[in-house]
């Protein structure tokens, strides 16, 4: 049967049966429900409506709770028996007394008759085989494609001046639903851990930034803020209780299960539903989730499908389908589980972007009235209750005004299984049809390893390109393994048979979570013990280069900073002497080496206190948690400087002298030398000092000798002078004969006598002078060999040795250990 493009062939009309019920795509961006109990055949008329809608290029997004939806995957147009072999049920077989085989044929036999009075061709069925790109993903699983629903919280291209209510129901939305999964109950509005997380998570994405949730909570500690309303953040959220929670949450991330929620596909609504040349599926596989689970992929999708939407430009078309299999408990009319509000966002501002959502579910009685009156379009199967039916009516009416109820409650009362009532704001009356023949091969709920097998082509091409496959469907080819019959066969009458299934597409993940640089790294600061101050090195410290820092790097290592007051002390030296040493130790580790402490010389602006966005830590091998490995560090850095800290000093031993800490040889030896020669002068003043008055003598007496000398040797002349003239006066009067001789030998021999005695006392003199002079001389020369004996003395006192003084534990104080984070590639 030819279809024009953006028309549904979905079924027949009742009251006309051989005319087509053709619905118009564009109808369902105003949204649309689907009503009926078990086996009222509501599962295979939702499966003609995502047939019909790929046939027309319309991307779909499936919500599958129950494992249904993945049977669109098992379309074979070639309609043999040995193709959907591998997927009939062997325990219905049995039941009905027929090998394997022959339910397979028999099977074929009526996939071909029903597909022909539906007027579908197997090259229809091959055009929606080629035409569309189907992938099962299963979050929390390796069974099909994985979804990377935690590992990366990509912030939303949307503007936060016009649009930052819809992200912040985005946020509340996210948080909400961790929230549950962690099981902690927490409001939007009060709770305090609802908002601080909000709050981190709005903090990174107004400035544009990814997240994860490895690093959502390693800022829970120390969040990039101070405030969190008019308090600070310790007043309103103290930080025992946010480390408590980031606990909490962390045991998310330690369960070994919880990994598979970090690994597959990136969540991104856009890449799941556009690009490429065919319309792409995104099924989303859910049975095998935990109701908590479940609740919070649920809401997260819903979320993300508001945010991509809001990016879309408008349109009356229909760009995209979104649809849910089994709505119930996610719409409640009394509750609000967190998927409430992105859901009802959908129902009430998709449609000006051309996206539609179809809910269906059996239990009608649990949607809340708002989204029912949003739904534009309901088609209703067979009911279990009047309650039902009542509670369907009451929807019918509030969201169509100008339908006749009446009518409707008649039309709903006499359905048969696979027949429906449409009703319409659309139409101004009811329409009853029946559902087509449905194209695939509706097996039931599929398990895990029958989803694993219908994706096994696809992650086999995905390994080997090194990618994660995002799109595409792969080929059915192997048959799965043995198992027991589906819990539920929604439709037992309408069966399939397997094909070939359309070519598999790879799209490489975007934005990717940086890897860690190990195992060991984790998104949480590690706790410190009590009183000890931890800080972020600041890359641009001059000797970051001593630890190996990266200034661009986000994965953290832990270092000590020390601080420690040194003091050496020699009362014989006379030295007192005080040191701070700085210190960086890096890396830590159980025992403290001498190549882990780095000597540098650090102050407070090397340092921030600001927890860096994006950090990730490394685990220390060292208990940094612990008092006692802060004690312990303590004293083996004390005992580390003890053994390695010397001051040495010069020493002069004979002028007990000793160096000043830090003074070098050459000027020690010119102090030396001016301190001995000081000795020595104090020395020869002494000795000045012991012979003093014996050179006063001396000189005294060299003193009176001269003059002695003077003395007798002037007598002397005097005296022979006399005596000449004397004798010569004598001589002239004896020979004038003026006179008389009178005895003038004997007068001239006493001339002769003095002269003698003057000449003797003058020799005597200059004798007694040259022993006066000898003596002072030999004096003088006694006095010059003691002070050359002296100075001997003390040239021989100039030595200088080393001396070493070294530290006691006394002299040891550790002022400060602190715990540095070191950015390292």
């Amino acid at each position: 049967m030819d279809v024009e493009k953006g028309h549904l062939f979905i079924g027949f009309e009742i009251e006309a049966p051989k005319e087509p019920f053709v619905f118009d795509s564009a109808d369902f961006t105003t949204h649309g429900a689907v009503v009926g109990m078990t086996g009222s055949g509501k599962t295979g008329l939702a499966v003609t409506i995502l047939e019909e809608a790929l046939l027309s290029g319309i991307p779909c997004f499936i919500f599958d709770p129950k494992g249904d939806m993945g049977n669109l995957l098992l379309n074979f147009p070639d309609l043999a028996a040995s193709d959907f072999r591998p997927w009939v049920d062997e325990a219905e077989a049995e039941r009905r007394g027929v090998t394997p085989d022959q339910l397979a044929a028999d099977t074929a036999d009526s996939w071909k008759d029903g597909l022909a009075a539906a007027g579908i061709t197997p090259e229809r069925m091959r055009q929606l085989r080629d035409g569309s790109d189907m992938t099962i993903y299963t979050p929390g699983s390796g069974a099909g494609i994985g979804l990377n629903v935690l590992g990366s919280m990509k912030a939303p291209a949307l503007d936060w001046d016009t649009q930052g209510e819809l992200i912040k129901d985005e946020i509340e939305a996210f948080v909400s639903s961790l929230l549950s999964l962690a099981g902690v109950e927490s409001d939007p509005v009060s709770g305090p851990e609802h908002i601080l997380l909000s709050t981190i998570i709005e903090s990174f994405w107004r400035e544009g930034r990814d997240l994860d949730l490895a690093t959502l909570v390693g800022q829970m500690p120390k969040p990039p803020f101070r405030k969190l309303g008019v308090f600070d953040v310790d007043t309103f959220f103290p930080e025992k209780d946010r480390m408590a929670l980031a606990m909490r949450l962390n045991g998310l991330l330690a369960s070994p299960s919880f990994a598979a929620w970090l690994e597959g596909a990136p969540l991104d609504v856009g890449q799941m539903l556009t690009g490429g040349d065919k319309a792409k599926a995104a099924i989303v596989y859910l049975s095998h989730l935990s109701d908590a689970e479940r609740m919070f992929v649920v809401t997260l999708l819903f979320s993300k499908v508001v945010s991509w939407f809001r990016t879309q430009p408008g349109t009356s078309d229909l760009r995209a389908l979104v649809y849910m299999d089994e709505v119930f408990g996610y719409v409640p009319p009394t509750a609000e589980p967190p998927s409430k509000k992105p859901i009802l966002t959908i129902l009430k501002q998709a449609r000006a972007h051309g996206v539609g959502l179809i809910l269906s579910t059996q239990n009608p009685v649990d949607l809340d009235y708002k989204a029912m009156s949003n739904a534009a379009t309901w088609m209703v199967g067979r009911l279990r209750t009047e309650n039902d039916k009542k509670r369907i009516l009451e929807g019918i009416d509030s969201a169509t005004g100008e339908v006749d109820v009446d009518v409707v409650d008649k039309q709903i009362s006499d359905l048969e299984k696979r027949q429906f009532v449409m009703a319409s704001v659309r139409a101004s009356e009811p329409t009853l049809f029946g559902s087509r023949f449905a194209i695939s091969y509706l097996a039931g709920p599929l398990t895990r390893e029958r989803v694993s097998t219908l994706m096994a082509d696809k992650k086999t091409a995905a390994e080997k390109n090194g990618a994660v496959a995002a799109t595409g469907t792969a080929p059915v080819s192997a048959a799965p393994t043995e198992e027991g019959p589906p819990t539920e066969t929604t439709e037992p009458d309408e069966v399939a048979a397997p094909a070939a299934a359309p070519s598999t597409t790879l799209v490489p993940s975007s934005d990717p979570v940086t890897p860690e640089p190990g195992a060991d790294a984790v998104p949480i600061q590690p706790e410190v013990a009590d009183g000890v101050v931890s800080v972020f090195l600041d890359p641009a410290a001059t000797w970051a280069g001593e630890v190996g820092v990266d200034p661009s790097a986000t994965y953290y290592r832990p270092a000590v900073a020390a601080t420690v007051n040194l003091l050496y002390d020699d009362a014989n030296a006379a030295i007192n002497h005080q040191e701070v040493f700085e210190a960086v130790v890096f890396p830590l580790g159980p025992v403290l080496t001498p190549e882990a402490i780095k000597e540098v010389d650090h102050d407070p602006r090397d340092f921030r206190a600001e927890t860096p966005a994006s950090a990730t830590y490394a685990l220390p091998d060292v208990e940094i948690d612990t008092k006692t490995y802060w004690t312990n560090l303590g004293k083996d850095l004390t005992n580390h400087l003890i053994g390695s800290r010397k001051v040495t000093v010069y020493r002069n031993e004979a002028l007990d002298l000793f160096s000043r800490p830090g003074e070098t040889r050459e000027d020690f030896e010119t102090r030396v030398t001016a301190a001995a020669e000081q000795a020595v002068d104090e020395a020869i003043a002494k000795l000045r000092g012991k012979h003093g008055a014996r050179l006063e003598r001396a000189q005294a007496a060299l003193s009176k000798a001269e003059n002695r000398v003077a003395d007798t040797e002037a007598a002397a002349g005097s005296k022979q002078t006399e005596e000449l003239m004397s004798g010569a006066g004598d001589l002239i009067g004896m020979l004038l004969g003026k006179g008389k001789r009178s005895n003038p030998l004997g007068q001239a021999a006493r001339r002769r006598s003095a002269s003698s005695e003057a000449r003797a006392r003058a020799e005597n003199a200059r004798v007694a002078l040259a022993e006066e002079q000898a003596e002072l001389e030999e004096l003088k020369a006694d006095l010059e060999d003691e002070v050359a004996d002296l100075e001997d003395e003390f040239a021989a006192k100039m030595g200088i040795e080393e001396v070493e003084i070294p530290l006691e534990k006394t002299d040891v104080r550790v002022a400060e250990l602190k715990l540095v984070w070191v950015p390292t590639g």
